[in-house]
């Protein structure tokens, strides 16, 4: 059976491949929290052409709700930076020797050849190879791969966690069905003794004043009709199979299900109102502070 998705997870993995020069290590990170909508932070290194891109689509693609956090930590291991000759500015730099050594010939002077280390030495000879120009798509295919193992993992933690959220939400939406019944009982109790208050106010008004005692009783029947609570309780019982369904349904259930719990809170508070008697009172307290019970684990719903 299907399940609902938790918003809240996290998952890390490490890698190591060729790239920028030689061998690079790195760890991917990735962790959520709840959210309204989908969030994504993303803190990835320079320099790799593509990755930032790669790495939302990955996620928009398998993802809906949820503040998403995805770290990259990449560490180059040895090897990973040489120097290399510029050859256009060793030619300039031989040239600018070979000048140097004629004028100094010319007007008498001695001057000692330099060596090959002091050539590499000069200004601009020699420049380190790193990363930033050198091709980066092996090193892109080596993190993607890397990262969708990362994500699969994520993603497997989020459906644990939304399993265990299931099954919390099924034992509070079986506890809400049996205060509904409970309610509905208690309501059928009080209609008795509701008849017979009805009963007495009408008498004493029918005493107090000179009134026409039709209209009267008309007016206590309307008071009777507003305190009915059995459409309330009939839609208890719809909102309960609708949030069975949502859960049976599973996937990303989080937004229609904190609507219904909204409709929950809203039945919950009407037969507070309207109760009239305190056994009832105290079920319709009971059933609101489940209902809020509820609604903070249906935040977690993606």
């Amino acid at each position: 059976m299907p399940s609902p998705v938790s918003m809240t997870a996290f998952a890390t993995t490490r890698g190591q491949g060729g790239g920028l020069s030689g061998c690079c290590s790195w760890v991917w990170d990735v962790r959520s929290v709840n959210g309204k909508g989908l969030d994504l932070r993303l803190r990835l290194p320079d320099g790799i052409e593509g990755l930032e891109a790669a790495v939302r689509a990955d996620l928009t693609r398998r993802l809906t709700r949820g503040n998403v956090t995805v770290g990259l930590r990449l560490t180059r291991t040895s090897g990973g930076e040489g120097l290399r000759v510029n050859p256009a500015l060793l030619a300039s730099a031989l040239t600018a020797l070979a000048e140097v050594q004629g004028a100094a010939a010319a007007a008498g002077v001695a001057l000692a050849q330099p060596s090959a280390a002091e050539v590499l030495a000069m200004r601009g000879v020699t420049e380190t190879a790193s990363g930033e120009d050198t091709d980066t798509s092996a090193l892109l295919a080596a993190l993607m791969a890397d990262f969708a193992t990362t994500l699969a993992a994520f993603e497997t933690m989020r459906r644990a966690e939304g399993r265990a959220l299931a099954a919390i939400l099924t034992d509070q939406i079986d506890r809400i069905a049996a205060f509904a019944a409970d309610a509905r009982a208690a309501a059928d109790a009080r209609r008795p003794r509701a008849a017979e208050a009805l009963r007495e106010a009408l008498a004493r008004v029918a005493d107090a004043v000179d009134a026409d005692p039709a209209r009267i009783a008309q007016e206590l029947a309307l008071l009777a009709v507003k305190a009915d609570v059995t459409e309330e309780l009939d839609r208890l019982d719809a909102h309960v199979a609708a949030a069975r369904a949502l859960l049976a349904q599973g996937g990303p259930v989080g937004r229609k299900f904190d609507f219904l719990a909204q409709e929950f809170n809203r039945e919950a508070n009407t037969l507070c109102s309207k109760a009239g008697d305190i056994a009832l009172t105290r079920i319709g307290l009971d059933l609101k502070h489940l209902i809020d019970q509820m609604r903070e684990q249906v935040q977690n719903l993606e």
